[in-house]
């Protein structure tokens, strides 16, 4: 597995190949300022061990998988969970939900909270939209895909808060940027994401 350490564009949290300073931005970040302030993951997500994991978790039932992938999270958003007031899960839709039987992403919310101690809301987030999959689609497809797809919940702590946002995997962006536009609208202060792994273009 080949984790993503510093240096890293401070945004995205894509690594860089030379130590150039801290705090840069990656030329993605400059020229596509994402919705959200800034991106931490702990592996890239590629054939191997971070890829297994994820997919054992979400698709075979490893729901034990969790625990040691929350305490992976929680390192490498060390920076992110210092200053959070809300932990909030990507929900899946009621579908989807169905189907799966558990949504990973509330799983790894609720393990990261009880080991960084900060409060989660696995319910301010709703997805109200049954998109498809995101995978096979090019990135302009992604985001037409997830376009309306979240609301945050009635009665939602998120105003003046700020919120972190838990996936399992971030590839293009688009779902935890249609996530993070709706929080911010109800109010949030600010919107960072963890995950456990991210797509690194080029990698």
């Amino acid at each position: 597995m080949r984790f993503i350490e510093r240096p890293f564009c401070e945004r995205l949290g894509t690594p860089f190949e030379q130590d150039l300073g801290a705090g840069l931005l990656s030329p993605q970040a400059v020229a596509d300022p994402p919705v959200f302030a800034r991106a931490r993951a702990v592996a890239r997500f590629e054939e191997g061990p971070a890829r297994r994991l994820v997919h054992r978790l979400k698709y075979s039932d490893r729901a034990e998988l969790a625990r040691p992938m929350a305490r992976w999270m929680a390192r490498a958003g060390a920076d992110l969970l210092a200053e959070a007031d809300l932990l909030v899960p990507v929900p899946l839709h009621a579908l989807r939900l169905w189907r799966r039987r558990f949504n990973q992403a509330a799983a790894l919310a609720r393990e990261i909270s009880r080991e960084a101690g900060r409060p989660c809301d696995v319910g301010a987030l709703k997805r109200v939209k049954a998109t498809k999959s995101q995978v096979g689609l090019t990135r302009a497809q992604r985001a037409d895909n997830v376009q309306g797809a979240f609301r945050v919940a009635d009665g939602a702590a998120v105003r003046g808060r700020n919120v972190l946002l838990i996936d399992d995997v971030l590839t293009s962006g688009a779902t935890v940027n249609a996530a993070s536009r709706v929080l911010l609208r109800a109010g949030a202060a600010r919107v960072d994401v963890l995950v456990f792994a991210r797509v690194v273009a080029g990698a």
